[in-house]
């Protein structure tokens, strides 16, 4: 027997490979299914089962094309309407895969067709179950992604509450717990860095896991804190229920080398989005006006979901040389299809064909202090998200995480010079890229972030929470 978990770190993502005697299962597959066909091929393994936890909302799955592929049929729980072909599996319903078998829990709560599964091994006995977004490591699926006027995230929560006491607590504290997601996705509030555990310790350390926790506390605890999900959410969930374009169809369509003039006249023509996803530093240092910088080594694809509204938003690249499928593959994972090509040879080709640059200023933690000293009517912007800034934060700043740019920029004044920082130096730079492409000239982006600032030992900093500060 074989289980892999798969894990994307982007996404925070965990797809998972199960395999005995010749026969193997894929649950919760990533969109690009090249990786699951090969792994099959390396085992001589034949492909029998695509399992599905629930219809996820924060990347695009892989089912359609991988059923496509292998014949193998997709599986979803009770409640599962999609409109392409497939098996909707009962509660408690068991399916073999070679000599273990894998049986179907109903786990609503996070969504109506919520499922987890209990892998058993060729002597019965219970090993793991994969509990999609039902119970994550250190926390619970959020209840409030499907809430609808009949149904609210309340009941969603008390679904989920019954769910984790009911068909996953009686289980061995032996079986370990696969989930769908770790730290960093949207998909839960408290998250651990740790991907697998045993349901035994989490029974110890996960707070929607206490033993005399009553109903009405789950509910209240579950629903405490949930900041809204990202805007791309339904329309992941709509993609993954209705089907989508293969995604070798939306690479090779992304893949297209336009030279500076083609660029420049597609940008005009379509009203295309200008997408940079170098570094920070490469940004700061020169790009196409207009541009929007999301850069490949962060959290690329959520943050795209987060910030730009129209998952059918036109998109034109500027990539790192040679990685320029790379981020038309990312793309794809959230459902951002749309790509029309890439700037062949990058910046170096645009600044000489002669073209228009414009850059962003950066300053040390030493220039910023110098800077705030002198010109104090300046702001210093900390676009980290709520609970970082309750956490700590320097004194007398603006508080506007970028998770809310576009709902909070009317509080922003372009006549205002602005001193951006998160906590490292990725964020900043989008938010200051977003403001420079609406017209915002008098910004800076502060190199290291907080990170940085608190190291010099130049700033006070406090944890209370600035009355000016915004969710």
């Amino acid at each position: 027997m074989i289980i892999e978990q798969i894990y994307t770190g982007c996404l925070a993502q965990g797809a998972y490979y199960i395999e005995s005697k010749g026969e193997a299962a894929i649950i919760d597959p990533l969109r690009e299914i090249k990786p699951y066909l090969d792994r099959a091929k390396a085992s001589g393994a034949t492909i029998k089962a695509i399992f599905e936890t629930h219809f996820h909302a924060d990347f695009v799955s892989g089912h359609v094309d991988l059923a496509k592929a292998t014949g193998a049929p997709i599986i979803f729980g009770p409640n599962a309407h999609p409109e392409f072909p497939f098996h909707s599996g009962k509660d408690g319903e068991t399916f073999s895969i070679g000599d273990i078998s894998i049986q179907l829990l109903h786990t609503p709560g996070h969504t109506l067709e919520s499922t987890t599964y209990l892998l058993r091994d060729e002597n019965q006995k219970e090993i793991c179950i994969f509990s999609g977004d039902t119970l994550f490591i250190g926390d619970v699926g959020r209840p409030d992604l499907a809430a609808k006027s009949h149904l609210s995230k309340e009941d969603l929560a008390g679904l989920l509450f019954d769910s984790l006491r009911n068909k996953i607590m009686p289980l061995p504290d032996s079986v370990i717990v696969y989930p769908a997601h770790g730290a960093g996705s949207a998909c839960g509030k408290n998250m651990s860095k740790e991907t697998f555990d045993t349901l035994g310790h989490q029974k110890e350390v996960n707070y929607a896991l206490r033993s005399n926790m009553t109903k009405d506390e789950f509910i209240a605890e579950v629903i405490d804190g949930l900041a809204p999900p990202p805007a791309y959410f339904p329309m992941n969930v709509m993609m993954n229920k209705t089907g989508y374009d293969g995604i070798e169809d939306v690479i090779h369509r992304g893949l297209m080398p336009l030279t500076p003039s083609e660029f420049e006249l597609l940008v005009n023509e379509s009203h295309a989005l200008v997408l940079d996803t170098r570094s920070a530093d490469e940004f700061a240092h020169s790009h196409i006006p207009n541009s929007i910088f999301i850069g490949i080594d962060g959290g690329f694809a959520p943050w795209v979901g987060t910030l730009i509204p129209d998952i059918q938003q036109k998109l034109l690249i500027v990539a790192p040389e040679g990685r320029e499928e790379e981020v038309v593959t990312r793309l794809a994972r959230v459902g951002y299809d749309y790509a029309l090509g890439f700037l062949k040879g990058g910046i170096a080709a645009w600044e000489a064909d002669g073209r228009e640059i414009e850059t962003i200023q950066r300053l040390t933690p030493e220039a910023l202090k110098n800077e705030s000293e002198s010109h104090p009517e300046n702001i210093i912007l900390d676009v980290r998200k709520p609970g970082e800034f309750q956490a700590e934060h320097v004194l007398n700043v603006q508080h506007l995480p970028l998770d809310f740019i576009n709902e909070n920029m009317a509080e922003l004044n372009r006549k205002q010079r602005y001193l951006i920082h998160c906590a490292g130096g990725y964020r900043s730079m989008i938010f200051a890229s977003i403001l420079k492409s609406r017209g915002f000239e008098n910004i800076a982006d502060v190199i290291g972030g907080f990170g940085k600032i608190k190291a010099s030992g130049l700033f006070e900093t406090t944890n209370f929470v600035c009355p000016s500060s915004k969710a």
